[in-house]
């Protein structure tokens, strides 16, 4: 089951793409420790399309709150400098607004990476992977759907990249796989795709407005590979066209035909 919702109204857009999948108790119980993980890989502001729309990502942490979670835990591994991603994106001031103790919005600490075995894995063996992300009960996948000029597209396979450690530079060999081999790790409950607005090139930094399309679209599903599948489509582009989306198919994680997922309009 996979819920798309458009509109003008961000936080109204997250909160109908809950409601077919059972909202957000179905993935937050009492007392969990929640991750929300957005794209803050980039210094850029919201509008440039480069990282999670803060608004997406300030309901789901609300959300994941009123579902009564003990913490709900807010970080990436930035690929520019870390206080300038979580200042202009945006992402910094909109939380800031909850004032709840049981939120954290924090840049990884580098001795939290653990050398995590990929038993499944088929590129790689072994992975750093933060300590948070690994510990998570609900661990909410948030990323931005953008142009990736090595992935050809980023959406929520790639995302988890930033619970990565060490030099990730290894990964961008056989990426699709890889980043296949890490979903056999780090399976989010839930994964919510911003397409609020989508960056069409000069992903993943982006920059430009001219490369940048306003959809006012959200997408949620509880299959990490029927979300990355659907949201495919919005740049005109097939499942099969993203090896990340075909590898993860392939070792049984999720869906890719689209024929046989359901979708609902929220």
């Amino acid at each position: 089951l996979l819920a798309h919702a458009t509109g003008k109204n961000y936080r109204d857009l997250v909160d109908r793409v809950l409601s077919p999948l059972g909202g957000m108790e179905k993935f937050v119980r009492p007392s969990d420790k929640v991750v929300v993980k957005p794209n803050i890989g980039w210094d850029r502001n919201p509008a440039q399309a480069a990282n999670t729309h803060p608004q997406v990502v300030r309901v789901l942490v609300e959300r994941a709150l009123d579902a009564g979670a003990g913490e709900v835990l807010v970080f990436d591994r930035t690929c520019n400098e870390e206080r300038r991603c979580y200042v202009n994106s945006g992402i910094q001031e909109a939380l800031a607004g909850i004032k709840d103790k049981r939120l954290k919005l924090f840049h990884p600490d580098e001795r939290k990476y653990i050398p995590v075995d990929i038993e499944r894995g088929k590129a790689v063996r072994r992975l750093d992977i933060y300590r948070d992300a690994l510990e998570a009960d609900s661990y909410i996948n948030v990323p931005v759907a953008k142009h990736h000029g090595l992935s050809r597209l980023t959406m929520g396979l790639k995302n988890s990249m930033g619970v990565l450690g060490g030099t990730r530079g290894a990964m961008h060999h056989n990426l699709g796989q890889k980043l296949a081999d890490l979903a056999t790790v780090i399976r989010p409950r839930l994964t919510v795709i911003d397409a609020t607005r989508i960056l069409l090139a000069n992903g993943p930094q982006g920059g430009n407005l001219d490369d940048v399309r306003v959809l006012d679209t959200v997408i949620a599903s509880v299959d990490p590979v029927a979300a990355d599948a659907y949201a495919t489509t919005l740049f005109g582009l097939k499942p099969e066209e993203i090896e990340s989306t075909v590898a993860a198919y392939k070792l049984g994680l999720g869906e890719m035909d689209l024929k046989k997922i359901r979708v609902v309009q929220a």
